[in-house]
């Protein structure tokens, strides 16, 4: 039950109906017998600098997850952006101090990687491929380097933006090798399907049927689409011997590094 005394967060985007965060925090408030709660907002597109700075003076709010399409719109409202938010120009998640000053960081990717680490996956040393270079995959992208890969492949129908992100990410990560070709799977450890080919469990493959032949065995091949949970992808590639991560997966493991820049969980949740 909300009252007076209640703490809050948010989830802020538009649409905003078909996110699961609320039910997945407020059910985390509730077991620990936490006076939180999280709400959705949806916000108009014309609002959002004048929604920015309401946010410094809401006093009993913590702070809030960011979700489409404001991820890239918000950040330059902000007073603060961490290191990887500023370099991704995109943020997923705010923390208001204390001071009513407004912080942003991105940890779609730190929470990918988390997830990653949960099936066995370490990233240091290793070659990885993501496919897709909209803000998700930048932030895996961005967060497989922080995390040590020795090498990387981006992938995107827009080629402009995978040379922007890469570039980007060579001035950050100058020890990390980043390309955007790849003749066979075989030396990849890592897989991600960072685009939302498959959503709606539509059959679709975010690469060719053939190439996904060449897959490793033990290879992790990840897919950040929630609906369905077992994407066509990740089917296919577990009747070839990899090892699967699924979007649910990811959202429940980020859902700790959400709670805890926000200050209201730890971060290993």
């Amino acid at each position: 039950m909300i009252g007076g005394a209640t703490k809050l967060v948010a989830i802020v985007g538009s649409p905003i109906a078909q996110v699961k965060s609320p039910a997945n925090f407020n059910i985390w408030f509730q077991e620990n017998n936490l006076d939180l709660a999280m709400i959705p907002i949806d916000v108009r597109a014309d609002s959002v600098a004048a929604f920015v700075d309401t946010l410094r003076g809401w006093q009993n709010l913590h702070g809030c997850v960011i979700t489409v399409p404001y991820k890239q719109v918000i950040a330059p409202h902000l007073d603060r952006l961490s290191q990887r938010a500023a370099l991704l120009g995109a943020v997923n998640v705010i923390r208001r101090e204390a001071d009513g000053t407004l912080l942003g960081d991105n940890v779609d990717g730190e929470g990918f990687v988390g997830a990653a680490r949960q099936q066995g996956f370490e990233p240091k040393g290793k070659k990885a491929l993501v496919l897709g270079a909209g803000g998700v995959g930048s932030a895996i992208a961005c967060a497989l380097c922080e995390a040590g890969v020795a090498e990387l492949v981006i992938t995107d129908l827009d080629s402009q933006r995978v040379q922007a992100l890469a570039a980007a990410l060579h001035g950050a990560f100058p020890n990390t090798h980043i390309g955007h070709e790849y003749p066979s799977l075989a030396d990849f450890a890592l897989v991600a399907n960072a685009s939302p080919v498959g959503m709606g469990d539509n059959g679709e493959l975010p690469l060719p049927a053939a190439m996904l032949e060449t897959l490793t065995a033990g290879t992790l091949v990840a897919d950040v689409v929630t609906s369905p949970a077992i994407t066509a992808f990740l089917q296919r590639a577990k009747t070839l011997g990899a090892l699967i991560q699924t979007g649910p997966q990811m959202a429940r493991a980020q859902m700790g590094n959400l709670g805890h820049f926000m200050g209201v969980t730890p971060l290993g949740i």
